[in-house]
C-alpha cells in the first residue's frame, strides 16, 4: 500500500523519469565538468521531485505551491544548463530537444497542479 501522496503524482513520476534521463545524458559528459555542469544538472533535477515529495507531505495548499514554485525553478534551471551543454555540444541537438520537451510538459503539469490546489 502506498501511503506517500507524492507518489500518486503523475507530475512526480514524469520528473523522476526525468531525473534518470540527465543522469544518463551527463554521463556523456567530459569528466572535467564532474563538479560543475554535472553535478549542477543532476541536482537541479532531483530538486524537482524532491520538492514535490515534500510539498505534498505538507497540510496546506498553500504550503504545497510554494513547493511547487521551487520545483518550476530547478526547471528554469536546467533549461539555461541543458542550454548550455548544446552549446558546448555535450548534448546533440535531438537530445536536446526531447529534454527541453520534457521539462515543458512538466513545467505544464506543475502550473496544473498548482492550479488545482487554488481550487481547493
Amino acid at each position: 500500500m502506498d501511503y506517500r501522496p507524492h507518489r500518486k503524482l503523475d507530475v512526480w513520476k514524469k520528473s523522476m523519469e526525468f531525473v534518470r534521463d540527465i543522469y544518463q545524458t551527463t554521463e556523456q559528459f567530459p569528466k572535467t565538468e564532474i563538479y560543475g555542469l554535472i553535478s549542477q544538472m543532476r541536482r537541479a533535477s532531483i530538486s524537482i521531485p524532491s520538492n514535490l515529495a515534500e510539498g505534498a507531505a505538507r497540510k496546506g495548499s498553500k504550503e504545497f505551491k510554494q513547493f511547487i514554485n521551487i520545483a518550476q525553478g530547478s526547471i528554469s534551471e536546467l533549461d539555461t544548463q541543458v542550454e548550455l551543454a548544446r552549446m558546448l555540444n555535450y548534448i546533440e541537438e535531438k537530445a536536446y530537444k526531447d529534454m527541453i520537451e520534457k521539462l515543458n510538459i512538466i513545467s505544464k503539469m506543475l502550473f496544473g497542479l498548482s492550479r488545482s490546489l487554488s481550487d481547493k
